[in-house]
């Protein structure tokens, strides 16, 4: 493919992420994208990264690749025999150039709004792993340098394409369970240490290119506990329990209810450094009336917590943990409790069942079928007509992000934040907007 074409396959895509999936879209002008592979540069192979880069080459031509660990890296350049290999997201975008045409971004959480934006503005098309970004503010502006640039985007929460979620979003949509009050979530996570101090630092990894790692957060000397795994419990780096599971355990309700803007949230934990996350939390969000919705509550339970056990009276649903039959409540999972009925749905994204408790006959409803999630995301790169992936940045991604991560805000200050969901401010505790909105390493920027 020529440069030329390449440009205009870039620029005629422009209009993709400005539409909703469900709720209508913005028309764009008539695709004139050459009928050839789109060529991907994949951020972070390893974990998540590397089956992403396997989803996502069953679409297009994976051209360049980047991880930080050499060791990783080196595997899926044998795999995808790739010519143009990296450490440093930066340089791979800066030296690309027109080569790429979308990128994957499957990195700890506190690099995703720094390789995504930069994607973004030099006109790549981005898919970002969950959850979207390691602050509220950063949720904020990715979406609108997505609206800005027009590129498609989609975030890794994989199961907003499947019917097990959307079934049940779309009935209770259409009154399945009456006006919801309450929403109960919890998982079993975190499945990694919490509440630690650091280990003592030690030599750098001769695979590993630490300050790339790094990335915008404040540097650190490398130590046990943070690469390749562990970097989720640490607050410069991951965002807990929470911001790991949430993007998928709340998909739901999210997509049932518009679960945005709350207006204060309130979290129970153990007291902790503010360096690594507490080993347990409980977190209660308030929404107000929103666009004829009622207002309810959402409560988050993790590391243990649980909700009261009276409020799974009914429930008789099952589900397999490590081979098992397992009475519920489940290891992760859901409870919608409205005036007529209470919804149980079981996993981590509703796909071990879902059982209705009340005297309702289950609704037979009609929902938007996907093609597939990854393939939502290459059809809106592809034909600007094409609807955007459900989980685009804009509309929906970043919203569902900054209702999760307000939760962490609450955990940070151990207490209840009023929260101002327009402007993004807390109200009462102006010394909570550095964690809305850090500060980044020089070199890096949103």
């Amino acid at each position: 493919m020529s440069l030329t074409n390449r440009r205009t396959f870039l620029k005629t895509t422009a209009a993709v992420g400005a539409g909703y999936w469900i709720t209508g879209s913005v028309e764009a002008a008539d695709s004139k994208s050459p009928n050839e592979k789109i060529q991907l540069g994949c951020i972070g192979v390893g974990g998540k990264g590397q089956s992403d880069v396997q989803n996502v080459s069953k679409f297009g031509k994976i051209f360049a690749l980047c991880d930080v660990d050499s060791a990783t890296l080196d595997g899926q350049v044998q795999a995808y025999k790739t010519e143009h290999n990296f450490s440093d997201f930066r340089e791979m975008l800066d030296k690309m150039g027109d080569k790429i045409d979308a990128v994957t971004v499957s990195i700890p959480d506190h690099n995703h709004a720094v390789a995504a934006a930069m994607a973004m503005k030099k006109g790549k098309h981005v898919y970002c792993q969950k959850p979207l970004c390691h602050s509220i503010w950063e949720a904020r502006r990715i979406g609108e340098i997505a609206k800005e640039t027009g590129v498609a985007t989609q975030m890794g929460n994989q199961y907003t394409a499947d019917a097990c979620v959307r079934k049940p979003a779309q009935q209770i949509k259409n009154g399945q369970i009456g006006t919801v009050k309450e929403v109960h979530i919890w998982t079993n996570r975190p499945i990694w240490p919490q509440g630690e101090d650091r280990a003592p630092a030690k030599e750098v990894p001769t695979t590993l290119n630490w300050e790339a790692w790094i990335g915008p957060a404040p540097m650190r000397p490398y130590a046990d506990g943070y690469h390749p795994f562990k970097w989720r419990g640490w607050w410069d780096f991951g965002t807990g329990a929470l911001g790991d599971m949430a993007c998928h355990t709340c998909n739901m309700p999210f997509m049932a209810l518009n679960m945005r803007d709350p207006v204060s949230v309130e979290a129970e934990c153990p007291e902790h450094n503010r360096d690594s996350y507490p080993v347990r939390s409980k977190i209660k969000f308030q929404f107000p009336e929103l666009d004829g919705r009622a207002a309810f509550t959402m409560t988050w339970y993790d590391g243990g917590n649980l909700p009261d056990p009276e409020l799974f009276k009914g429930v008789t649903l099952t589900t397999k943990e490590n081979g098992k039959d397992v009475a519920p409540p489940c290891a992760s999972g859901v409870l919608l409790i409205g005036d007529k009925a209470t919804m149980y749905a079981a996993g981590d994204y509703a796909e071990k069942g879902v059982q209705l408790i009340g005297d309702v006959k289950e609704l037979d409803v009609d929902f938007t079928h996907s093609p597939g999630h990854e393939k939502e995301w290459f059809n809106a790169m592809k034909d600007p007509k094409n609807k955007p992936a459900m989980s685009n940045f804009p509309n929906y991604a970043g919203p569902l992000t900054e209702t999760i991560l307000l939760g962490n805000l609450a955990v940070y200050k151990r207490g209840k934040v009023e929260w101002d969901p327009i402007n993004l401010k807390p109200k009462n505790d102006p010394s909570l907007e550095k964690i809305v909105h850090p500060t980044f390493r020089d070199g890096y920027e949103v």
